[in-house]
C-alpha cells in the first residue's frame, strides 16, 4: 500500500468527488490513486486555480473542496487562493507535497519551510511523519475545515510517505549491502532505522472512521426572543450574506424560510439569488438609507466590516441582532443587542417554523419598493447615455434578458464586476460566486471550473474586467479540454478603471492604470474554443446567442466587449 491509496480512501469515505491539481512528482501518487478510486481529477494551468476551484466546490456542496499541489513553488503559488478561502470562510483541504523526511533541511529540491508560510492562512495545519499518521490527520483536517466557522486546512505530505515501502527503500539505497567501513555501516543502520519508523504499524492498516464536524447550536429561547423583537418592530430589515450559506444542502429550505418570514431582505455575497430571480421580499438598492431607518436589523452571516462602513451604515437606535458561526465576527465593530453564535441559515429556518403570523410591514415595504423603482429608473437612464464604446450598464441589462435560467455568475474584477452586481440578477440560490472580503482578482477561472463540475448542465458566466481576466484566461485550455459550458464576458476599456477613476481625480495622473485594448478572444481560439470582439450593443446581443450555442456544444466562449466609462460607480473605492 502507498500513501496515495490511503489518502484516496479517506477522501472517498468523506464523499469527496473532485480533486484539483497541477501535476508534480512530489504528489503523483495522490491524484493517480484518487482517480483509481473514482474521484474525478481535474488538472489546471495554475495552482491558484486549483485552490479557487476547490473553494467553489466547498461553497456549492458544503463538503470540503480538495486541491493537491507539489512542494515549494506549488505551495507558494497557492497562498493567495488559500487566504481568499480563509476570509470567505470556505471549507478547503490543501494537500501539499514536501521533500523526503530524511532530506529535510539538506538542500533538497523545493525544500522550504512550508508550514511557516501557510500557517497564518489556515484554520489548522499538520505534517505527516509516518505513513500510519496520514489517515487520522486527514480525518482531523476535514473535521476542522467544516466545524464552527468553515475554512481552509493544510496537510503536508513528504514524498517518501506517498510511495510504497519497497520503492522508498530503493531510493535510500538500502538494497546496497556492500557497506565496508564503520561509517558506512552506521549510516546504513541509521537509514534503515528511519525507514522502519516511516512504515511501522502499516502491516495491519485499517482506515479510521470519519469524524463528525461540529456546528454551534441555538436554543428555542433564542428563537422566541428574535420572534418577539420582530413582532415589536415597525421597520425590520434582514441582511443575509455568505455566512448564512454554509449548508448548501439546506439552501431550498432557507430560501422558503426567507420568503415565508416576509422580512424585507438584502442579499450579498453567496446569498445573492437566495430568493430566486426576483421576489417581493428582496430589495437591491438604497440599502444604506434603509439601514439608517430600520428599527430592527438582523445580521445573518454578515460581518460588520468595510462593506457596512464598520457599522456606521446601521441606525444608532435600531435593535441589532447578530447571528453568526464566527465568534469573532458576531461583535466585530458592533455591540449587538442580541448575539447568537449559531448557523444563521439553520436559525432562519427554525424561526420560520416558529412563526405563524408575523406583521406584514406593508407601509415600510411600500417605501422600500418606491426607492427600488426610483433607482431602477436611474439605472435605465444611465444605460441610455452615449459613451465611447458599449455602455456597460446597457450591456448588463441586455445580458440580464439573454441569460438562460440555468446560469451561474462568477464575478472577477473591480469596476465591471461591481456594476454587474447592481444589474444582473442571479437566477437561483447558489447562482453567484465572488471572492468575498479579500477582494481577490483571479478567482474567475477556478471558480468557473468548480461551478461547471458541480452542475455540468449550467451555463457558467465569468464577468471579467480586462485587468482581472489576465490572471486566469489560461484556464480556457482547461475548459476546452473538458468540454465545459463556460463563457467569459470581458469588459475591455483599456484601464484598471476602479483605480484609475479616483487616482486621476485625486493624484492627477493615470500612471500604471492603462491597458491595451487587446484581442483577448483570440486566447480562446488558440485553445480550440471560440470567441469574438464586439464594439456595439447590437453586436453584443448577437454574441450572447452565439456564446450559448457554443456552450451547449461544450465549446467555451469569450465575448471581448469594448466598453466605455460611466459615472455609475464614482467614489466607490473601499478602504
Amino acid at each position: 500500500m502507498n500513501g496515495g491509496q490511503i489518502i484516496a480512501g479517506v477522501l472517498k469515505q468523506h464523499n469527496i468527488q473532485h480533486l484539483f491539481t497541477l501535476c508534480g512528482g512530489h504528489i503523483a501518487p495522490i491524484y493517480v490513486e484518487a482517480e483509481k478510486q473514482g474521484i474525478r481529477i481535474t488538472d489546471v494551468r495554475d495552482e491558484a486555480s486549483a485552490v479557487f476551484a476547490a473553494d467553489a466546490i466547498g461553497r456549492l456542496t458544503g463538503i470540503p473542496g480538495v486541491a493537491a499541489v507539489t512542494a515549494g513553488p506549488g505551495v507558494t503559488n497557492s497562498i493567495t487562493a488559500l487566504k481568499n478561502a480563509q476570509m470567505a470562510q470556505s471549507p478547503v483541504l490543501l494537500l501539499g507535497g514536501a521533500t523526503a523526511t530524511l532530506l529535510r533541511g539538506r538542500g533538497a529540491l523545493q525544500d522550504i519551510d512550508q508550514k511557516a508560510l501557510v500557517q497564518p492562512h489556515v484554520k489548522w495545519l499538520g505534517r505527516a511523519r509516518r505513513q500510519r499518521d496520514i489517515a487520522p490527520l486527514l480525518n482531523k483536517a476535514l473535521q476542522i475545515s467544516l466545524s464552527g466557522t468553515p475554512g481552509p486546512v493544510f496537510l503536508e505530505l513528504p514524498v517518501d510517505l506517498l510511495y510504497e515501502e519497497a520503492t522508498v527503500r530503493e531510493w535510500y539505497g538500502m538494497k546496497n549491502t556492500g557497506a565496508r567501513s564503520l561509517g558506512e555501516k552506521a549510516l546504513q543502520w541509521y537509514i534503515n532505522r528511519h525507514v522502519n519508523g516511516l512504515f511501522r504499524g502499516m502491516e495491519h492498516y485499517q482506515a479510521p472512521l470519519p469524524l463528525k464536524a461540529r456546528t454551534p447550536g441555538f436554543s428555542d429561547q433564542e428563537v422566541r426572543a428574535v420572534s418577539q423583537a420582530l413582532h415589536e418592530s415597525e421597520r425590520p430589515l434582514c441582511i443575509i450574506s455568505s455566512g448564512a450559506m454554509m449548508r448548501p444542502q439546506e439552501v431550498q429550505a432557507l430560501s422558503k424560510a426567507v420568503q415565508q418570514l416576509g422580512i424585507p431582505v438584502y442579499l450579498s455575497g453567496m446569498a445573492r439569488g437566495l430568493a430566486g430571480h426576483s421576489n417581493a421580499v428582496q430589495y437591491r438598492h438604497k440599502r444604506r438609507k434603509a439601514l439608517k431607518e430600520a428599527d430592527c436589523i438582523l445580521l445573518c452571516g454578515v460581518p460588520v466590516d468595510f462593506r457596512l462602513d464598520y457599522g456606521r451604515h446601521l441606525g444608532r437606535k435600531a435593535r441589532k441582532i447578530a447571528i453568526n458561526r464566527s465568534r469573532r465576527e458576531l461583535r466585530k465593530n458592533i455591540s449587538p443587542h442580541t448575539a447568537i453564535l449559531a448557523d444563521p441559515g439553520q436559525f432562519l429556518i427554525a424561526l420560520a417554523r416558529e412563526e405563524a403570523a408575523l406583521p406584514d410591514w406593508s407601509e415600510w415595504k411600500k417605501a422600500l419598493l418606491q426607492r427600488e423603482a426610483e433607482r431602477e429608473a436611474e439605472i435605465s437612464k444611465m444605460a441610455d447615455q452615449p459613451v465611447e464604446g458599449i455602455n456597460p450598464i446597457a450591456l448588463f441589462l441586455q445580458m440580464e434578458k439573454a441569460m438562460p435560467a440555468n446560469s451561474v455568475l462568477i464575478a472577477d474584477g473591480g469596476d465591471f464586476a461591481a456594476t454587474a452586481s447592481y444589474t444582473l440578477r442571479p437566477r437561483a440560490p447558489l447562482g453567484w460566486l465572488d471572492p468575498g472580503a479579500f477582494g481577490t482578482l483571479g478567482v474567475g477561472g477556478g471558480f468557473a471550473l468548480g461551478a461547471a463540475l458541480h452542475d455540468p448542465g449550467n451555463h457558467i458566466w465569468i464577468i471579467y474586467g480586462d485587468g482581472s481576466a489576465a490572471y486566469s484566461l489560461m484556464e480556457f485550455d482547461t475548459f476546452r479540454k473538458y468540454g465545459m459550458k463556460v463563457c467569459a464576458v470581458i469588459g475591455n476599456n483599456g484601464s484598471w478603471e476602479q483605480i484609475a477613476r479616483d487616482q486621476v481625480t485625486m493624484l492627477g495622473t493615470d500612471t500604471a492604470t492603462v491597458l491595451p485594448k487587446s484581442d483577448y478572444h483570440q486566447i480562446a481560439q488558440a485553445f480550440g474554443a471560440a470567441g469574438e470582439r464586439v464594439e456595439s450593443l447590437d453586436d453584443f446581443g448577437a454574441a450572447m446567442q452565439r456564446a450559448i450555442e457554443h456552450m451547449d456544444q461544450g465549446i467555451p466562449y469569450i465575448i471581448n466587449a469594448v466598453i466605455g466609462s460611466t459615472p455609475f460607480r464614482e467614489g466607490s473605492i473601499s478602504m
